[in-house]
């Protein structure tokens, strides 16, 4: 399985693709949304309201072997991923033609299934660091508010007992904890971040709640105010650096230091205040096929169907250029 070390030596080429146009790389971070379908109701997201017609395993086992070697870490996401039937099967062929160091998937944890799937995947992918990250924007009744399912946070508790329990016989899975700091969450972050420190996770982790064509939530006041933000992102490195996080952990944890001061200085300067490597390092595949860039502008690359199945065809095809000159802008 590929290492850390690997991608690291990658980086440089990346870099030269951005600039230069060569050497021409497939991404190292896919995500994968085989369904928008969800069973929450979330006040920061509006997929659950999607439907798609949606690629089958068969078309999904055709693009996975067109991605080969190249991807490092992969998302599968949603919608609820879990209440996508074939989930445990699409991790498997990215494991069997891919071969990632990372599979990660998020999970509102309201389906008595995830365990087992979670478990199957695990044992079926044993040299992949299996990532299963568990959503909590509130303690109790607040978390049931904002996720629009009351019940949720008893849900939330079994599941998270049950992967404790799974974690201590499965050496490659890591469990985190996944919050989204939105108008409705950032007052009681620090009730959050305890709750995850008395957990047993492994990690805490949160991103910014923002408007995203995937999600359906462009106009909508979800994102907290500049102050309130800087405000709850100076608690979060103070949290992370405070914690002696280990192995996997310990990398996404840096990486998410960088995040949030990267986030607080995009606040301040009201601009890209980095390259975005979106279309060159990383991409997105939409259930129904689309290619993206990312999910935050969800540009329309091309749709896998119309290339036989082929991701590079359209990775390297003549619209994404256009697409990353203003990116890259």
């Amino acid at each position: 399985m590929k290492t850390m070390a690997g991608v690291l030596a990658r980086i440089p080429l990346f870099k030269l693709y951005r600039s230069f146009g060569w050497p021409r790389l497939l991404p190292l971070n896919i995500t994968l949304s085989p369904s928008p379908r969800c069973n929450s109701r979330c006040l920061t997201c509006n997929i659950w309201m999607k439907r798609e017609n949606e690629l089958t395993l068969d078309e999904w086992d055709k693009v996975l072997r067109s991605l080969g070697k190249a991807p490092y870490w992969f998302t599968v996401s949603g919608g609820e991923p879990f209440m996508f039937q074939g989930v445990v099967e699409l991790c498997q062929m990215a494991y069997q033609y891919c071969e990632p160091g990372i599979i990660n998937i998020p999970t509102n944890s309201i389906l008595s299934t995830i365990p087992d799937k979670v478990r199957r995947i695990a044992e079926s992918c044993p040299k992949s660091r299996l990532i299963i990250n568990l959503s909590l924007d509130g303690i109790g009744e607040k978390h049931d508010y904002i996720r629009g399912v009351p019940g949720n946070f008893k849900k939330f508790e079994e599941r998270l007992k049950q992967l404790l329990e799974l974690r201590e016989s499965l050496p490659n899975l890591t469990l985190g904890i996944h919050s989204v700091v939105s108008t409705f969450s950032v007052g009681h972050l620090d009730e959050i971040m305890e709750y995850a420190d008395q957990s047993g996770v492994d990690q805490f982790i949160t991103e910014i709640a923002e408007p995203r064509v995937e999600l359906d939530t462009v106009g909508l006041p979800i994102t907290p105010d500049k102050k309130s933000y800087t405000k709850a992102i100076n608690k979060l490195i103070d949290h992370v650096n405070n914690r002696p996080y280990k192995g996997i952990s310990k990398i996404t944890e840096a990486f998410r230091v960088q995040y949030y001061k990267l986030v607080k200085r995009i606040l301040d300067e009201e601009d890209q205040v980095i390259p975005c490597y979106a279309g060159w390092a990383s991409g997105h595949i939409y259930g129904d096929g689309t290619v993206w860039p990312c999910c935050v502008r969800a540009d329309k690359l091309g749709n896998l169907r119309d290339h036989n199945y082929d991701f590079g065809a359209i990775w390297f095809g003549d619209k994404i250029r256009e697409v990353r000159r203003s990116i890259a802008a």
